[in-house]
C-alpha cells in the first residue's frame, strides 16, 4: 500500500467540506490518469493540498478522505489507523475481558471510510462498501491479524455496493475457515453462522444493551421481537434471570440459530416464527401483555427513497408495541437507521404512543387498560463503545435505543 506522492493523480474541488465523504458534485477537474480506487491528491479551488482520499468516479461519494495535510498516506499511515483502533478496544474499553466479539474498525470512525471490520472468536469478518476499500481489504485484513492474533478472515460487499459503487464481488473467505464459531460475551455462548448471515454475521453492537436490558428482568416476563439470533432474550434470561421469554422472528434461520444459542446456554425460551406486526397483533386482540418488551427491528431505511415507508413501519411497530407493555413496565425500542435522526425517532415514539391509546391494531379498538397511561423516556443510547462516533462525520451514529416506561 506504499505510494509514490510525485505520481499520485491530482483531484480538483468546487467546494470545499471538512468531511471524510466528498460527493461528486464537489469534484471539479480531475487528472485523467485516476482510476478507480486510486489514491489521489485533493486540492481546494483555491489550488491548496487538502489532503488524500480514495477516488471512484462511478459513486456519488466520488471521494473518501484517507486524512487532511500534506502528508501522504504511506505504509506508515495504515499500520498506524490499525494500531489507533485496535488500542482504543483492547486497551482503553479492555473489551478482551468481557468478550471475543467487538468492532475492530468502524468505518469513517476510525478514519477508514468504506470498511468495517468485527472480530468475532479467531475470525476477522470484513463487509465492505467502497471500492477502493475492497481493493486493499487483504492486506488490511492481514494487517488487523498480526496484531490480534486470529487465524481466519471474511471479507464480504455490502449489497449496495453494487447500485453505489459500480461493482461485484464474491464473498472471500480465507483458506479454512469454519462455516461457524461459537463468540461469548459477558459468559453468554452465542453461536454465529457466516453463510446467510446478517452483515458481518454478529450485532456486536447492541452488545451493552443487552446486557442492560438483563437488568431489568429478574423474575419478569420478556417479548423479544425481531430477535434475530436471540440475543436479548437469552440475556434477559441468563444474566437477568427472566421469568420467561418469548422471542419472535420472521426468519425462519434466525429461529433455528436462536433456538441454538438458547441451549448452548441451557436458557429455556419460547421461539416463534412469525411476523412481528401480525404476532403483535395477535397479542392484542388476545389482551396479551409483558413486563418487558423489546423491538430491534431490520434496517428499514435503506436509502432516501426509503425514509417515507421506512418511517411509516417504525411508527407502525411501535404503535403495536405500546400496547404490549403491562403497566409500570419497560419497552426497549431501537432504530438501526442512520438516515432516521433520533430527533425524529423520538417523535415518531410521541406519536406512536398516542396513536396507541386512541386506535386499535386494526381490528378494534386498543386495550382499555393502555388510555390514559404515562409513557416516560427513561434513558437513550445507543451502539456499543467499540462503535464510536467521529466527531468529524456524525453519519458514524446510527443505532437509537430508547428506554421507555409506560406506566
Amino acid at each position: 500500500m506504499a505510494i509514490d506522492p510525485a505520481h499520485v493523480p491530482q483531484v480538483h474541488l468546487r467546494s470545499v467540506k471538512r468531511h471524510p465523504l466528498l460527493f461528486r458534485k464537489m469534484v471539479g477537474r480531475v487528472d485523467a490518469a485516476a482510476r478507480a480506487g486510486d489514491v489521489v491528491a485533493v486540492f481546494t479551488p483555491q489550488g491548496e493540498l487538502f489532503g488524500y482520499g480514495l477516488y471512484n468516479p462511478r459513486a456519488e461519494i466520488a471521494v473518501r478522505m484517507l486524512q487532511f495535510g500534506d502528508a501522504p498516506p504511506g505504509e506508515e499511515f495504515w499500520q498506524a489507523k490499525l494500531e489507533t483502533a485496535v488500542a482504543l478496544r483492547r486497551e482503553l474499553l479492555q473489551l478482551d475481558t468481557v468478550t471475543d466479539a467487538y468492532r475492530l474498525i468502524h468505518a469513517e470512525a476510525d478514519g477508514l471510510s468504506g470498511l468495517v471490520v468485527d472480530r468475532l472468536g479467531d475470525v476477522l469478518s470484513a463487509e465492505v462498501f467502497s471500492l477502493a476499500m475492497f481493493q486493499r481489504s487483504q492486506a488490511i485484513l492481514e494487517r488487523l491479524s498480526r496484531l490480534v492474533g486470529t487465524r481466519h478472515t471474511l471479507v464480504q460487499v455490502a449489497p449496495q455496493a453494487h447500485g453505489q459503487e459500480g461493482f461485484l464481488a464474491e464473498a472471500a473467505p480465507s483458506t479454512g475457515l469454519p462455516g461457524e464459531v461459537v463468540v461469548q460475551e459477558y459468559g453468554t455462548r452465542l453461536r454465529v453462522r457466516f453463510a446467510g448471515g446478517h452483515k458481518t454475521g454478529f450485532f456486536c453492537d447492541q452488545r451493552e444493551n443487552r446486557r442492560r436490558l438483563a437488568e431489568f428482568s429478574a423474575g419478569r416476563s420478556v417479548l423479544d421481537l425481531c430477535c434475530y439470533s436471540g440475543g436479548f432474550g437469552i440475556q434477559a434470561k441468563r444474566l437477568g434471570g427472566a421469568g420467561e421469554v418469548t422471542a419472535v422472528d420472521l426468519d425462519e434461520a434466525a429461529i433455528a440459530l436462536a433456538r441454538d444459542n438458547a441451549r448452548l446456554n441451557q436458557a429455556q425460551i419460547q421461539f416463534v416464527h412469525a411476523d412481528a406486526f401480525g404476532y403483535m397483533r395477535d397479542m392484542i386482540q388476545n389482551r396479551r401483555q409483558y413486563d418487558v418488551v423489546v423491538l430491534d427491528p431490520p434496517k428499514l431505511i435503506k436509502s432516501r427513497r426509503d425514509v417515507e415507508d421506512g418511517t411509516r413501519k417504525h411508527l407502525d411497530l411501535n404503535r403495536l408495541a405500546f400496547q404490549l407493555v403491562k403497566p409500570g413496565g419497560l419497552l426497549l425500542t431501537c432504530c438501526c437507521s442512520g438516515l432516521l435522526g433520533e430527533p425524529e425517532f423520538l417523535r415518531l415514539l410521541h406519536t406512536a404512543a398516542r396513536q396507541a391509546a386512541t386506535a386499535g391494531a386494526g381490528s378494534g379498538p386498543a386495550p382499555a387498560a393502555f388510555v390514559n397511561r404515562e409513557v416516560q423516556i427513561l434513558a437513550r443510547t445507543g451502539a456499543a463503545s467499540d462503535h464510536p462516533v467521529g466527531m468529524h462525520c456524525p453519519e458514524t451514529e446510527y443505532l437509537k435505543a430508547a428506554w421507555v416506561r409506560v406506566g
